[in-house]
């Protein structure tokens, strides 16, 4: 099965999550037990962090021990927080991006009273407010490394004022971003306004530890984002990232991939999705542990503790809402039925309410994993998305899909019941009240590129090769035929994805321009979505 192997026999390698996540549970936790070894809080059997943790590690208490089945756990041994500094910082916005963001970042070691520092300009971080550490254990066995935890701190700020930009720096004993000689290390972060305003966002799927994330990273901070989309297999920590036996699990590519991506991700609000690649077993039954020991995104889902993933926000006249495609995906069935409907039935809720007369919305955006609509050859389209989200993508006219999965860029015609309604030639518009939904796959962001079963098709470098054959995974993990007459465009090259959202007052047509936009730099492909606001 295409998720990390984290240790996991040939066996059980096709069980689902939680089976594997059992298997690596009673295996390690008693061998930690036999060797006796310390644990920090967080550090223990499973993995998991313990949520709302103190600002530095403490021991565990005996109800936190029992309720996961823990080893020992002793002190944490703190190191001089003079000879050590934060790294990774990464933002994401809370359930109001107005008035709430929240500001994540790593250390290396232990370290005691982690903080953040605020204020209105960078002489001025008077404000000082304490943060929550959530130490994450893995052991040897699971991965390449020794023994390892590593040591997530978040701050969640509320009560901002709306479209105001604010410093902040981030400390903890020994290290105190306020002082002259670790100006350098001052951020910055702007909340979403009150009122809708143009704006732009960015967004790819699949990017990894390489030369071309770093890239393409580089690329999307000159777009100048209010946030960016991550639509999930976000580091790769098993490297080759095929989910076979050769696989090795190694924890610590998190930390590489925190500070390749700090560059863009302490300014610009990183907003992720979960793929099958951020599935990791020891942590916990759903495998989505160690994430919610890196990543605070918005807790308005469905069900926050087993769908972490799950969420929606605001940002002017769009919204935004981030689903969990493992829970339905037949190609890869290791979280299949997670949520036993929950999901689908809070995602209906939500198109609901934002297409509900008064909501102030005018687009819905929905970002996930794996694809509607793709014809790379290695994934090609997902039969379980297809099933459960595109009948409620159709009925509520959602304005952009966005997905990552295949490693390659593609993009639809506009589509309502499998069927192209308006051919979408680069340059052209869409109107989804009654045309149908535009599909894009921007899943080449930095890790090896997939393959097309023909030939590419990008601006500037059109060929019309429709229609042509490709599959659709079935339930029972089998691939239908299908002939495709709806691929557009088709790019195998890094790239990402620029959306440039225009409002416009009551009657008039708002817009959104969305551009591939290449690792060159070069445009790929073009097109707007229109509709008219009613409100």
């Amino acid at each position: 099965m295409d998720i990390p192997r984290m240790g996991v026999p040939d066996e059980l390698a096709d069980r689902s999550l939680a089976e594997q996540h059992e298997y690596l549970r009673s295996k390690f936790s008693r061998r930690t037990m036999m060797r006796g070894g310390a644990v920090t809080l967080g550090a223990v059997a499973g993995g998991v962090f313990v949520p709302r943790a103190a600002s530095a590690a403490t021991p565990a208490t005996a109800s936190s021990v029992s309720a996961v089945s823990a080893a020992t756990a002793t002190v944490t041994r703190h190191v001089d927080g003079a000879l050590v500094a934060p790294f990774g910082r990464h933002l994401s916005y809370g359930s109001d991006p107005r008035t709430q963001m929240t500001v994540s970042w790593q250390v290396p070691v232990a370290v005691k009273n982690p903080f953040i520092r605020i204020g209105a300009h960078a002489g001025d971080l008077s404000r000082k407010i304490q943060a929550e550490v959530r130490a994450l254990y893995t052991p040897a066995g699971v991965g390449t490394s020794a023994d390892h935890t590593q040591y997530y701190v978040h701050a969640e700020l509320s009560h901002l004022k709306p479209g105001k930009t604010y410093y902040y720096g981030v400390g903890h004993q020994g290290f105190d971003p306020a002082e002259p000689r670790f100006a350098g290390t001052i951020g910055t972060f702007t909340t979403a306004p009150a009122r809708s305003q143009p704006f732009t966002f960015t967004a790819f799927g699949d990017q990894g530890v390489s030369y071309h994330a770093l890239a393409n990273d580089s690329l999307i901070l000159a777009q100048g984002p209010s946030f960016h989309l991550h639509a999930g297999d976000i580091a790769y920590a098993d490297p080759s990232g095929s989910g076979q036996t050769t696989d090795t699990f190694d924890a610590r590519t998190w930390d590489q991939f925190l500070a390749q991506t700090e560059t863009v991700a302490k300014t610009v609000p990183w907003m992720v999705s979960y793929g099958n690649h951020d599935m990791e077993a020891w942590y916990a039954p759903h495998g989505y542990g160690s994430q919610e020991a890196r990543f605070a995104p918005p807790r308005n889902g469905p069900d926050p503790k087993n769908l972490p993933g799950v969420y929606a926000f605001v940002h002017g006249n769009t919204a935004v809402i981030s689903l969990d495609a493992n829970d339905v995906s037949w190609e890869i069935p290791a979280n299949l039925g997670l949520s036993g409907g929950t999901q689908t039935k809070w995602f209906e809720a939500q198109l609901k309410k934002f297409r509900a007369h008064g909501s102030g919305i005018d687009f819905v955006v929905v970002f996930f994993h794996h694809c509607a609509y793709c014809t790379a050859t290695s994934h090609a389209s997902e039969g379980g998305v297809r099933k459960e989200w595109v009948p409620l993508f159709e009925k509520y006219t959602v304005d952009l899909v966005i997905n990552g999965h295949n490693h390659v860029y593609e993009r639809s015609d506009v589509l309502k019941g499998e069927k192209v309604t308006k051919e979408l030639p680069i340059g052209g518009t869409a109107y989804p009240e009654t045309d149908g939904v535009v599909y894009v796959t921007a899943g080449a962001a930095g890790k090896s590129l997939y393959a097309f079963p023909v030939a590419d098709t990008y601006e500037g470098h059109e060929k019309d090769i429709d229609p042509f054959q490709s599959y659709v995974t079935q339930a029972d993990g089998s691939k239908k035929a299908v002939t495709v007459d709806w691929s557009r465009v088709r790019y195998t090259n890094y790239s990402f994805l620029r959306v440039d959202v225009e409002p416009a007052s009551v009657g008039r047509t708002a817009k959104l321009t969305v551009r591939g936009i290449a690792e060159t730099g070069e445009e790929i492909d073009r097109f707007v979505v229109a509709r008219t606001v009613r409100r």
